[in-house]
This record gives structure tokens, C-alpha cells and sequence, in this order.
């Protein structure tokens, strides 16, 4: 029998045509990890939980997980993450759906416990809020050991990982797959790097010209300025790293404090993982320039000040679907994109099939791993093996028809040895 709650089950032939669409662009987690899955059945007996954004792309990867045997149940890590026609095809095939575009706070917590009652072995999160809930309210699950070990996919989720890690308080194995190679370098970069589209949808506004200001310089943020500047927009980078800024002046971008790009900024997009990018204060509000645009793409819809604008604001106006218009005291208008939430998954459809094939082909793996390897793992931070980080990318190049060089075993012995010197 299959539990859900989604917000409308008549979307479901909608929901399989996107996840055609995606499985066709994903070979290596719905194509050569699922038809082993299907074969071996690595997951039979297991139950995962995922706290993940309802996309055509996770589909697939829950389409695997099931292949392999596992129960899934899915719930949204971000109330406006969920594509709803998705999470209707997908309670058609069995699996197990808490999730609906727009849900509440209240809403957004229910649909994880739904997750978390159902007793699951592993938990795949991103942004953590699943894993920290039941460290908060289902501790017997971690101490009786029903809950095996857990995987986290996102830059945001992972810090609050490492912070319960050094305070002791991370009380389960934990696989930070956002780290892993295949994952940070092109889920992140790429993925991220295309989502200013969102902007583009949000406003069909023209890049070219436009002084966009990229706030941070990590993997997600340095792939948007690299996009704004192919675009042809004069793209300002802000840091609080010394090596990231170096690293961003050094290709070639301006670099500055945020509050000196106010004034100018004509499109400000935020990808850092910390709070208040934006300080919440009325003085710098004032400085933005009228007409800006307010975008984030970090996890949490706290980068922009969302909270602080729309108190100083004196009209509020939705003037397209997820955009508003935000009139200030003095007239000023500013233009906030997806509730301060994640841009690039509220306005378009997330990070392309082709990045997250990889992204999923690692928790696909990493499942399997923690199933064969359950008996020895403690828990803390566990850095994802470097020889499934490597499998899933020479899969992925397998899948592309490219090949490449192969060490002799002279060059191995050379490059691991230390005799071999002038």
C-alpha cells in the first residue's frame, strides 16, 4: 500500500512525460545502475527516506532506489521546490509521496515525520532538515540502529553537518556526497551556473549590459558569474574568503563589499550558504538601486533578507507567477524572485538531467554501499570512497562515448612512489 499526499494525483500523465524526458538525458543512474539494480536487487529489505526537491531528476533516482529493492518514501526539502505533476506519477509507481508545491512550514515538518514514521535505514537529505529532525524527535531510530547511515547532497546541508561533527552531537554515519567530485564540479557549478536563467524567466530581462552582482565565489556562485559574464553583463563579485576573492579577481571579475554594488547592481544573486548576504537594516535597503532584481540560489530563503524587505515594504505586488513587486516608503521599487527561496528550482525546473545523472549516480552507489558496508560504519563524517566518486564519472564519460588514458604501471609505481627523484 502506498502513503502520500500530493496536491493533485490527475497530473500524473504529465509527471511521466517529465521523467521520460529526464531518464533520457540521466544514463547512468536510469539506465546502466538501474538495470543492475534491477538484476541484483542490492537495496531488497531496505527502507529510504528522502528529504529532497520533487523534480523529474529525483524521480529517476527514486525510480532506481526502487529497482534495487529498497521502499522509498520522498518528501520536499523546500516548499516550492515540489513539481507537482512528479510527485503524482511517482505515487502511481509505487512510491511512497509527501509533497506539494507551496506547502507551509507546519506542512513542510509533517511531511517529513510522514517520512521519518515509516522507520527507514537511510536517509538521503538536502539542506539536512530531515536528518537534524530526527536527532531532535526520533532518537530511538538512531540508537536502536534502524537508521543504518545517511547521505547529504547540498553545500548547506553539509555545513550543518560538520558544526553537529565538531560539537559531538552527529550521532549517525554521515556521507557528505555534495563534496564528492562528481558532484561539487558539475552539479554545483554547472547546475547552479545555469540557474541566473531563473532570472531571466522571472523577468525576461537582458543580461548584456547589466551590472550583476554574484555574491560569493564557491562552486555554485563562481558558475553564475561565469554564465552572467558570458551573457555579456558586467558581473561584481563580494566575498568574505581572501583566497575565493583572489580567485575571482584573478579571472578576471570586479570585487568588492556588497554595500558598495547597491547603489549600481541591477541584479543581485546570492549562492553562499550564510544569512543576511543582505544586511537586514533599512539603511541598506535604501541603497539599492530602483528596479533591481533580488534573486537567491543558496538553500535557505535567508541569503536575501526576505523576511526585512517585506516589512519595509509598503505594497507588496505579485506582478508575474513567483515574482513580486516591492514598492518601498520613499516609491522605490525592487523586484524579489521566488520568495527569497531557490530560484533557480521555483522559477525553471532546477539543475539540468545531464549534471544530476551524476549527482544521483553517486547516492545510487552510496546506498548500496552503506547496505554492503553497515556492519563497520561509525558515526560522523565519512568522506565518499574516491573509487565510487571515480566510477560514477568514468560511467559517465562511457555514456558520452569518451574515453581516455590509462596509467602503465610504470606511471602508477612513479606517481606513488618517492625513489624515482633528479
Amino acid at each position: 500500500m502506498v502513503n502520500y499526499k500530493v496536491a493533485n494525483e490527475s497530473l500524473a500523465d504529465q509527471g511521466k512525460e517529465a521523467l521520460y524526458i529526464a531518464e533520457s538525458k540521466m544514463p547512468v543512474t536510469a539506465k546502466v545502475i538501474r538495470e543492475r539494480f534491477q538484476r541484483e536487487k542490492p537495496l531488497k529489505g531496505i527502507i529510504i527516506a528522502g528529504c529532497l526537491h520533487i523534480t523529474k531528476e529525483t524521480g529517476n533516482l527514486a525510480r532506481t532506489l526502487k529497482a534495487g529493492g529498497a521502499e522509498v518514501y520522498l518528501c520536499g526539502s523546500n516548499p516550492l521546490s515540489t513539481q507537482d505533476n512528479v510527485a503524482a506519477a511517482l505515487v502511481q509507481e509505487g512510491i511512497n509521496v509527501f509533497a506539494w508545491h507551496g506547502n507551509t512550514d507546519e506542512e513542510f515538518y509533517w511531511c517529513i515525520r510522514q517520512c521519518l514514521d515509516a522507520k527507514p535505514n537511510i536517509l538521503i537529505d538536502d539542506g539536512a532538515d530531515m536528518i537534524v529532525t530526527a536527532h531532535q524527535e526520533y532518537k530511538d531510530l538512531i540508537t536502536s540502529g534502524t537508521i543504518i547511515a545517511c547521505q547529504e547532497e547540498t553545500t548547506t546541508g553539509v555545513k550543518r553537518f560538520k558544526a553537529m561533527d565538531k560539537q559531538g552531537v552527529l550521532k549517525v554515519p554521515l556521507f557528505p556526497v555534495n563534496d564528492a567530485r562528481c558532484k561539487n564540479q558539475f552539479d554545483n557549478e554547472l547546475g547552479t551556473g545555469q540557474g541566473i536563467v531563473s532570472a531571466i524567466y522571472g523577468m525576461h530581462v537582458l543580461f548584456a549590459g547589466k551590472n550583476v552582482v554574484i555574491a560569493g565565489y564557491g562552486h555554485c556562485s563562481s558558475g553564475m558569474a561565469l554564465r552572467a559574464r558570458g551573457l555579456g553583463a558586467n558581473v561584481i563579485v563580494t566575498e568574505v574568503d581572501p583566497i575565493k576573492a583572489l580567485q575571482a579577481k584573478f579571472s578576471g571579475y570586479q570585487v568588492m563589499p556588497i554595500e558598495d554594488t547597491l547603489a549600481n547592481a541591477d541584479i543581485i544573486l546570492t549562492a553562499t550558504g550564510c544569512k543576511h548576504v543582505i544586511a537586514p537594516k533599512k539603511e541598506m535597503f535604501d541603497k539599492f538601486k530602483n528596479g533591481v532584481i533580488l534573486g537567491n540560489l543558496g538553500h535557505f530563503d535567508i541569503e536575501v533578507p526576505t523576511k526585512e524587505l517585506y516589512e519595509y515594504a509598503k505594497e507588496i505586488k505579485p506582478i508575474r507567477q513567483d515574482v513580486e513587486e516591492l514598492i518601498f516608503p520613499d516609491g522605490k521599487r525592487i523586484y524579489l524572485l521566488a520568495k527569497g527561496r531557490l530560484a533557480n528550482l521555483v522559477l525553471s525546473e532546477g539543475h539540468p538531467a545531464e549534471v544530476m545523472d551524476m549527482s544521483f549516480g553517486l547516492q545510487s552507489l552510496m546506498s548500496e554501499y552503506i547496505v554492503k558496508n553497515k556492519n563497520s560504519l561509525k558515526p560522523g563524517m565519512i568522506e565518499v570512497p574516491v573509487e565510487i566518486d571515480d566510477r560514477v564519472g568514468f560511467l559517465k564519460l562511457q555514456s558520452m562515448g569518451v574515453e581516455i588514458d590509462k596509467l602503465t604501471e610504470e606511471q602508477y609505481n612513479y606517481i606513488h612512489g618517492f625513489l624515482e627523484g633528479t
